[in-house]
């Protein structure tokens, strides 16, 4: 139920205030609908709904409770017989304030305060039931990933395995230009030095035949 909004009080003294809001509730359930200032409107609507609250009881105590507020007998009977087992799906919020704008003269902002009558409640689960909700969910989307993970298809090893291949990187061949390993320049001196050493040993071969045929020549 609203709260009552704080502020000045209706007319001049607090019996005043509720004469005016027990002849304001009076008029609502007796014609549905009522225009009136938007002051009056938001301090009329808590105790109206509070009035309806206790005619959905429909015990003999409530309608004397009623009846301390609301006077005529006729318009309680109707709040009890008709108006009330209208809102017996709804949790609160039987009535309804529009603004209309100001009204002529004095530029009092006016509003229309009307019950909320044929209009279905949005009924909200409660708390346990949405949790027994939640809980029967779960197993259920368990249940359907596991069917989703078996009816995927089984992917072929050779499939598998090409990609792999194709993936391995290849031999790298060293580009006219780029530097040789220490490795082949190392194998290309040892030749180099073979080479030079089989020369010497060839010319010191050649110079001793000469020598010798020399020595020949004299001896002769």
């Amino acid at each position: 139920m609203p709260t009552p909004t704080k502020g000045h009080r209706l007319g001049g003294s607090p019996a005043h205030e509720r004469h005016i809001l027990a002849n304001l509730a009076t008029a609502l359930f007796q014609h549905g609908r009522i225009i009136t200032t938007e002051a009056k409107a938001r301090r009329l609507r808590p105790v109206a709904e509070r009035l309806i609250t206790f005619a959905k009881r429909g015990d003999l105590h409530a309608r004397r409770h009623v009846l301390t507020v609301v006077t005529d007998q006729g318009v309680v009977h109707q709040l009890f017989t008709e108006i009330a087992p209208e809102f017996s799906e709804r949790d609160g919020g039987y009535t309804r304030i529009t603004k209309i704008g100001p009204r002529k003269g004095d530029n009092a902002a006016m509003a229309v305060i009307e019950l909320v009558r044929g209009e279905p409640a949005a009924a909200k689960p409660r708390r346990r039931a949405r949790r027994a909700d939640t809980r029967a969910a779960a197993p259920a989307a368990a249940t359907a990933a596991t069917a989703v993970a078996v009816a995927e298809p089984e992917v072929d090893d050779d499939a598998s395995e090409a990609p792999e291949a194709l993936t391995r990187e290849r031999p790298q061949v060293p580009e006219e230009g780029e530097a040789k390993d220490s490795g082949e320049i190392a194998d290309e001196a040892e030749d180099e030095a073979g080479d030079a050493g089989e020369d010497e040993s060839g010319a010191a071969e050649d110079e001793a035949g000469e020598s010798d045929a020399e020595d020949e020549d004299r001896d002769a």
